[in-house]
């Protein structure tokens, strides 16, 4: 069971300030010496970088898709545990989900958690309608329990004394249009936390032009959230049984941290390396997350990591790799011009200039190629700005129900113990056991 205090910042669409407004409101009660919880809701790895920046603590992603409802009201018990708040900002416009459903979406992920939802308002261009939209998302749905609101980009105080009279929400914040903190954006979205430090200057603004009072009274009426089922406490896990090199750099960093946490706990040390500059870790497996490697092929190209890793994998080693670690396990890719890279999986790939698929995954284990057995299922999401061409006689892990994967609705591109996928899984325990019972296996062999 917990208590914790807790608030949605939800938004009225995409691009209407809620990242920037919950990431600042993170970075305020942090200032004010508060132990901050911060969570997203979604797939999405670029956001949860700045949270976990300001805040001190790793953000966790909250997807009924990918976890399940009851996975999503495990996560925020765990997570929190030792925190004053949970933040939780939300993902697209508040009834957003999957296929024009609600699955997914912010308001799905509310009614789970049965937490109040602060809306931001992005108020440009309007007055008098700013009140018709926001009774018209207040009223849409009435198991949501809407708290308040924050205007967003609000022109002077004329522009404010034409809105504020008739709200049919208390409004928590006034900020005004703000062009001098702006995160620079790329083709998978706005640049990693260790790229830019601005998202958390965003708390002085939230501090002078919002009512933090009231935010934090706001998360103290959220009711007592209750699992089905006896929750481990944090750092519970089982004797190490295996050693796991995790690639994280400007490279490789898209990962789940549920993920790496479930790992640890079926008994995996994680050993945290850069494949720009790093020879291979002494390692009993690899996992290579997703992330930026196109920006950084010469680099890569020349690394003794890059080198290394076929005579890994001819020996047997798992190795598991992510879309940008998909690329990465091909034999080559093409971009300004072709990089070598490490010939681990039978595939050449290349850089696209337009997006190639975005969306969420589903499938299932298909035959008995690499470490993973037939039958385990996989549940995530796919966005990636490339293709991977993989040799006529290739095999493939998965059949998938859902998403384009690599080829044809197939993913899991397979070479011995090396497998590389489109999909961002979201672990499951039983996949985290399957990992850690191969790197075991080979540790032993």
């Amino acid at each position: 069971m917990s208590t914790i205090p807790r608030v949605i910042i939800a938004g009225t669409h995409s691009g209407c300030g809620k990242t920037t407004i919950a990431s600042g409101i993170m970075a305020a009660l942090t200032a004010r010496g508060m132990q901050v919880q911060p969570f997203k809701v979604g797939p999405d790895f670029i956001d949860p970088s700045h949270h976990t920046r300001i805040c001190g603590r790793p953000s966790r992603n909250l997807d009924p898709f990918m976890m399940g409802e009851e996975g999503c009201i495990e996560t925020v018990i765990r997570a929190t545990s030792g925190a004053d708040i949970a933040v939780i900002e939300g993902v697209m416009g508040i009834y957003d989900g999957i296929d024009g459903t609600d699955v997914a979406s912010t308001a799905h992920v509310a009614r789970i958690l049965n937490t109040p939802v602060i809306l931001v308002v992005d108020v440009k261009g309007m007055s008098r309608s700013v009140l018709a939209l926001i009774r018209g998302y207040k009223d849409f749905d009435s198991t949501i329990s809407f708290a308040g609101v924050i205007l967003n980009r609000v022109g002077s105080r004329r522009h404010r004394q034409m809105i504020e009279g008739s709200l049919s929400l208390p409004s928590v914040g006034w900020i005004p249009k703000r062009e001098d903190i702006a995160i620079e954006s790329r083709h998978l979205g706005l640049r990693m936390a260790f790229e830019t430090g601005l998202m958390g200057e965003f708390g002085k603004v939230i501090e002078e032009f919002c009512d933090l009072d009231a935010i934090i009274a706001i998360s103290q009426k959220s009711p007592m959230l209750i699992p089905k089922k006896k929750i481990l406490p944090p750092g519970k896990r089982k004797p190490v049984r295996a050693t796991i090199g995790v690639a994280l750099d400007d490279a490789f960093c898209f990962y789940y941290q549920d993920n790496l946490d479930r790992l640890r706990t079926f008994g995996a040390d994680l050993v945290f390396f850069s494949p720009l500059k790093d020879p291979l870790p002494e390692v009993h497996a690899l996992y290579f997350g997703g992330g930026y490697p196109e920006l950084h092929l010469p680099a890569l190209e020349i690394s003794p990591c890059t080198r290394g890793l076929k005579p890994a994998v001819d020996e047997g080693m798992p190795v598991y790799g992510e879309c940008g670690g998909l690329l990465y396990l091909t034999r080559e890719i093409r971009s300004d011009r072709k990089y070598r890279l490490c010939r681990a999986v039978p595939a050449e790939s290349e850089m696209t200039s337009q997006v190639q698929a975005l969306g969420y995954v589903k499938g299932e284990k298909i035959g008995d190629i690499s470490f993973v057995p037939p039958l385990q299922s996989i549940t995530g999401h796919e966005f990636h700005y490339s293709r991977v061409f993989p040799d006529h006689d290739a095999q493939f892990a998965f059949r998938l129900t859902r998403g384009k994967g690599i080829d044809s609705g197939k993913d899991g591109l397979s070479s011995v113990n090396a497998l590389g996928t489109y999909t961002h899984a979201y672990f499951t325990d039983s996949f985290a056991r399957i990992f850690v019972d191969a790197a075991y296996h080979f540790s032993h062999d």
